[in-house]
């Protein structure tokens, strides 16, 4: 058995795991899903949010006793999950970066997301900046997030998005060999993310290189429109 710790991404909560979250534990795995704060029920205010806060939330999520986690970021959750690595490297049994930015010391999402790898980026560029967040419309995000989802599962994962805080997508990463770097890190792809594409995807594998590599055909919510894929992936990183 192993302890799952999920981290969700930008825009999103922990509800985007629910389904993910009972598969594993009907696999007989610990499973931990949170609100990053200011998303979902956390009522942190945007203006007091970064990277740091995350990343802080995510190394109280995973603690001081018991297993380390396998701890797996969904797309700006890589970023999160990277710097939470460095506060609390000996609680992380290995990293899982789920189509997600992978990046290096002294990069940002906002840097990858602007690699050529993403030439045609249907989120950042179609936001609306509202200080201290941005906002992305509805029909941006069904496009780049949930396009392989069912009418319905895109209706309701659309209406639960909330602003997300513009600090955590503009802030690099600072961690070091010895202890973010030092750990296992493993990639689940998805061949046909549009928010995350899979060239970019495999830009960043190339240049963080990973123990395994698993493909998945899914969008960028494999955890709604590949739910059984995806918990196989996992279960075998347990």
């Amino acid at each position: 058995m192993a302890r799952f710790v999920l981290v969700h991404g930008a825009w999103h909560a922990a509800w985007c795991y629910d389904a993910l979250a009972r598969d594993l534990a009907a696999a007989g795995h610990e499973v931990d899903t949170f609100d990053l704060p200011g998303h979902g029920a956390d009522t942190t205010p945007h203006d007091a949010i970064t990277l740091d806060t995350y990343a802080q939330r995510v190394a109280e999520v995973i603690g001081h006793e018991g297993e380390p986690a396998v701890l797996v970021g969904h797309s700006m959750g890589g970023i999160v999950v990277t710097q939470a690595a460095e506060l609390v490297p000996e609680r992380i049994a290995r990293l899982v970066y789920l189509t997600a930015f992978l990046p290096k010391d002294g990069e940002s999402l906002q840097y990858l997301a602007g690699l050529p790898e993403n030439p045609e980026d249907i989120v950042m560029p179609n936001c609306e900046i509202a200080p201290p967040d941005a906002i992305i419309p509805g029909w941006a995000a069904r496009a780049a997030f949930y396009h392989r989802c069912s009418e319905a599962d895109a209706d309701a994962a659309v209406a639960r998005l909330n602003p997300q805080p513009l600090p955590p997508l503009g802030t690099p990463v600072s961690i070091t060999p010895e202890r973010a770097g030092g750990l296992e890190r493993h990639y689940i792809a998805c061949t046909d993310d549009r928010a995350i594409p899979i060239a970019l995807q495999r830009r960043m594998i190339s240049e963080s290189p990973c123990v395994t590599v698993t493909e998945i055909d899914a969008d960028h919510s494999p955890f709604i429109c590949a739910e059984e894929a995806l918990t196989r992936a996992l279960v075998a990183l347990a």
